[in-house]
């Protein structure tokens, strides 16, 4: 049964909380927090000067501002700390905040707990953020009022009060979201698993034990919805809750989705053709199959049918950008893994000039290089990885025996400019990295919007 969410008023007003992190999520989080009655601190590692309007509004409501590097120096004294979703719970400063007593918690946790609507909660490796749009418009498309947060869309906790029971709320649910959840939502997904964010988590069981929170407080009645083609994903079925439905693309599936003769199935029955589809290759006709599933209880064949074949795809996930002499530029710049970039580089159908590096998340990159070669015309590298990448190729091509130009350039501009000269009429170049961006970028979109702008300069 969801709590109401008069409980969590009575619970907050006056209660001394601090919240840690003054971004996107947690800048409304603190405007509510407030207006329920509630003493707040922020802080941030920022300085004043770098919030600059920010600080002065939420002065001017009576917050209190703890910035600068040792912004975490002391939390004692608070009855209750959100904190900022890539913030390891075993920080020390949370560590004795715990040990004191206080309720640690994040606001997107408090939303699932008091959300009055059905919630739809998609997490996984890759895949999460075209899988979840789908969804969302699937059931707007259906007519229910939808909401789309998590890692995406806007903010939920501070409108949870103009969300009714009929509405619909779709999550995108990172692992550093879920590593502290004690609650789930109703439908819980699971695309697919494998290594990621190893410079965050401790090893790979860490990171899987904190995507299982998506399901692990599930109860009776409640689906969870899973990649039988994916083995990490298919062996979490032994400790689902409430019910479990499987999506493939290898097999056909009496109940759940399946591909199978170049058709996309739900439930036996027929939604549409892949040559119907928009989007580009078979990760993506898995994110419809999934979509089929989750929304399968709550809306007709007909709205499935009208997202798949309408549907273009989200930014900077296999976008294309322009055509430039004979040459396809396409911005993918959402692949932070090299699961994720094998599989978009596949769906081009050719080999293509793969601009790729990045930031190091302490993956391996053997994969790309074993699974993906005979997909890459030309390699140009860029970042604080190139020559770990470098490195794991020039061993395939030996033992492979293979021809493939590797180029490393010294910045971002010199990459695409090295990748314009790499190519002829009829190529494909695409920017899939493999990496995360931080080590140039503030985060992927930033680097794919940078890409886009220089494309559109050539």
């Amino acid at each position: 049964m969801k709590k109401n969410f008069s409980e969590f008023k009575d619970f907050i007003k006056g209660k001394k909380v601090g919240v840690l992190g003054i971004g996107i999520s947690n800048i409304p989080l603190i405007h509510f927090l407030v207006k329920l009655g509630a003493n707040v601190t922020a802080f941030d590692k920022k300085t004043y000067s770098m919030l600059g309007r920010v600080a002065t509004d939420f002065e001017k409501s009576g917050v209190k501002l703890i910035l600068g590097e040792e912004y975490l120096n002391d939390l004692t004294g608070f009855h209750v700390i959100f904190k900022t979703p890539s913030m390891r719970i075993d920080n020390p400063a949370l560590l004795k905040a715990k040990q004191e007593g206080t309720y640690i918690t994040s606001e997107m946790e408090e939303f699932i707990k008091y959300c009055p609507a059905k919630t739809y909660g998609v997490t996984g490796s890759d895949g999460k953020t075209t899988t979840t749009t789908i969804i969302y418009n699937i059931l707007k498309k259906e007519g229910y009022k939808t909401w789309v947060g998590g890692n995406i869309g806007t903010p939920l906790f501070s409108n949870i009060e103009e969300i009714t029971k009929e509405d619909k709320v779709v999550l995108e649910l990172s692992s550093f979201q879920l590593m502290t959840m004690t609650v789930s939502t109703d439908i819980a997904i699971v695309t697919n698993l494998s290594p990621n964010h190893l410079d965050i988590h401790k090893d790979i069981e860490e990171y899987i034990d904190s995507k299982k929170n998506i399901y692990k407080y599930q109860r009776a009645g409640d689906l969870l919805i899973l990649n039988k083609d994916n083995a990490l994903t298919y062996a979490l079925r032994n400790e689902a809750k409430g019910e479990v439905m499987y999506f493939s693309t290898n097999e056909k599936l009496e109940e759940g989705a399946y591909f199978k003769n170049d058709t996309l199935f739900i439930m036996n029955e027929q939604v549409c053709n892949l040559e119907e589809i928009k989007l580009k290759g078979m990760h993506n006709v898995q994110n419809l199959l999934t979509a089929f599933c989750a929304t399968q209880g709550d809306v007709s064949v007909a709205s499935m049918r009208y997202v798949a074949t309408n549907f273009n795809g989200v930014s900077h996930r296999d976008e294309f950008v322009r055509e430039v002499d004979g040459v396809k530029y396409y911005n993918n710049s959402i692949a932070s893994t090299p699961t994720r970039a094998i599989a978009s580089l596949k769906a081009y159908g050719k080999p293509v000039i793969l601009i790729a590096g990045g930031y190091d998340k302490k993956l391996p990159f053997e994969p790309l290089a074993q699974e993906a070669y005979s997909n890459i015309k030309t390699l140009i590298l860029v970042g604080a990885t190139k020559y770990k990448i470098k490195e794991v190729f020039d061993s395939v091509i030996k033992e492979k025996k293979i021809c493939m130009k590797i180029v490393i350039a010294e910045n971002f501009s010199e990459a695409i400019l090295a990748a314009k000269m790499a190519a002829s009429p009829g190529d494909i170049v695409t920017l899939s990295p493999a990496c995360a961006s931080f080590d140039m970028f503030e985060n992927f979109e930033v680097r794919g919007n940078k890409y886009k702008e220089i494309v559109m300069s050539l």
